[in-house]
């Protein structure tokens, strides 16, 4: 064995070493969260705005938003404690039609559109948050989006109920439907991983994003961030600006209680895909230098450790290298699985050994999307 492979193995044990240092420092976080706790009842409940922008959503809103609009919030009197507002910006289909056709079943939702050639003073879906949030009646937010499925009608009162209790940021999961398909068990297997990786940040005090299909924060934070000077710089990652710019561990709840999930379908062609993750890769460049540092050498010692073992396996080092990474995986594929299951996702563990490789290969391919491009369209 000469000198260039010794220093080849070396290399590769500590890429390991620190690949299991993260798993256990980070992700074993997840073995202590309860997916399957009751809804939290608060004696401190306040009314709350839905904001869901919405362009060209029409059959999504006639599938989805009836769910929204009888959730259970409410008040002594059996009204509604909340309002539902669809933000119609330039929609050339029949969204504002069948949101006020909707208006004469359900009293508290309310249409603002956004005529067509309204100058946009915001990129992309900024402009029509910042439309919906002047509009919005109540300090509470909750934000989704028009193709989202709460998991039942108790989201409201579980997304909200960090709120009551003196947070402004509340991250919650939103995953996608089971179809056929590998691209779409990968998409499942992507959101469980970015969930995992929300999840055990914000628990080890460095909370760095929301998913903006389902979080809620306060109108006050939401407004104080518009006003910061990075709101503007690119035309999506609102949810992720938004706890870079206001977020804290002291102000920032993640609500992971199955009751609070949301679900929306996956892209179901490659092309799609690859314009969805461009523009949410973009957005990785908001995070502060220190995430952007732990996240980056997570993906860098990942790589490492697969490419490194695959030319070790052609050397003397072959033994101590399958052993090396059998533990590796092990503990990798364990706690992803753990995840799954307590995000109701079971049907994926014998895909783990995929996606884990798929997964450098994921941030090979979409490298000048993370560091250098920004997608500058929301639809």
């Amino acid at each position: 064995m000469n000198i260039v492979t010794a220093i080849v193995f070396w290399a590769f044990v500590v890429w390991l070493v620190m690949q299991l240092c993260y798993a256990l420092y980070f992700y074993s976080r997840i073995l202590f969260l309860d997916t399957d706790k009751p809804a939290r009842e608060t004696n401190a409940r306040q009314p709350a705005s839905i904001i869901i922008c919405a362009k060209n959503e029409a059959q999504n809103l006639i599938a989805n938003l009836p769910l929204i609009l009888e959730q259970n919030y409410f008040t002594n009197t059996g009204q509604p404690l909340f309002e539902v507002l669809v933000i119609n910006d330039a929609s050339t289909d029949d969204t504002a039609q069948v949101t006020l056709g909707l208006q004469q079943r359900y009293a508290h939702l309310r249409l603002i559109n956004i005529p067509a050639g309204t100058p946009h003073t915001l990129k992309g879906k900024k402009f029509a948050l910042k439309t919906g949030v002047a509009a919005a009646a109540h300090e509470w937010l909750l934000l989704t989006d028009a193709d989202c499925l709460p998991s039942g009608k108790n989201w409201l009162r579980e997304m909200a109920a960090p709120l009551a209790e003196g947070k402004q940021i509340v991250a919650g999961y939103g995953g996608y439907f089971k179809a056929p398909g590998l691209l779409n068990a990968f998409n499942r297997w992507e959101t469980i991983h970015t969930f995992l990786q929300l999840f055990s940040y914000a628990k080890a005090g460095l909370p760095y994003m929301a998913v903006g299909r389902n979080m809620a924060c306060t109108k006050t934070v939401m407004q104080l961030a518009e006003q910061s000077a990075v709101w503007n710089l690119s035309p999506s990652g609102d949810d992720d600006l938004l706890v870079k710019v206001c977020g804290t561990p002291a102000n920032y709840a993640v609500v992971a209680n199955a009751g609070a999930f949301t679900h929306t379908s996956a892209q179901t062609s490659l092309k799609g895909w690859m314009k969805q993750k461009q523009r949410h890769l973009s957005d990785g460049k908001s995070y502060k230098p220190g995430i952007q540092y732990l996240l980056g050498s997570y993906g860098y010692t990942l790589a490492a450790v697969w490419l490194y073992s695959a030319v070790l396996l052609f050397t003397g080092y072959w033994q101590w290298t399958l052993a090396l990474m059998a533990a590796r995986c092990i503990i990798y594929w364990w706690l992803w699985s753990v995840t799954a299951r307590k995000l109701k996702v079971n049907d994926i563990f014998y895909l783990m050994p995929l996606f884990d490789i798929g997964w450098m290969v994921f941030n090979f391919a979409f490298f000048p999307y993370i560091a250098l491009k920004n997608k500058q369209h929301w639809k």
